[in-house]
């Protein structure tokens, strides 16, 4: 028997895929839990809250669910070696997992851009998007990760 030749496409879907900086199985399940604690803050308050208000609700189901979080963390930014300012991240869950919350009509390009710059100034690996702003919060989860992109080409 000859090689085995993949076709193209999953060709291309495996390099995309070993060009990605996935998250450890251990991230993967901690974003789970967090993503089960806001369905459930979802199910409970429904949508039209401020963020705010969702952010609150969401610290306590965290808290019942014995998942350690840090609220409103500041980040500082770097450029070229020196600290140019700071951000804020919405939660970061047992320093290793981003939180970032949303009440707005749909996700636009800049949400993943940003998500993308906090996961460059912290070097962490995963960001979660939550949505409040919709009927059904599966609808409302976005999950970013790193690629081997350049930095500030075209997401």
């Amino acid at each position: 028997q000859g090689p085995v030749i993949e076709p193209p496409r999953r060709r291309e879907r495996q390099e995309k895929r070993e060009k990605m900086r996935e998250p450890s199985k251990e991230l993967d399940a901690l974003a789970y839990k967090v993503i089960g604690a806001a369905m459930e803050v979802h199910r409970q308050l429904g949508p039209g809250f401020l963020e705010s208000v969702y952010e609150e609700a969401l610290c306590v189901e965290l808290t019942e669910r014995g998942i350690a979080f840090e609220q409103q963390v500041e980040i500082g930014i770097d450029y070229k070696g020196r600290a140019v300012g700071k951000a804020r991240l919405d939660l970061l869950i047992e320093k290793e997992l981003i939180v970032e919350l949303k009440t707005i009509d749909r996700f636009a390009p800049i949400h993943k851009a940003q998500a993308i710059s906090y996961l460059r100034a912290t070097r962490l690996d995963l960001v979660l998007l939550i949505n409040f702003k919709v009927p059904v919060l599966k609808e409302g989860l976005k999950r970013v990760i790193l690629s081997e992109r350049k930095p500030w080409q075209p997401y």
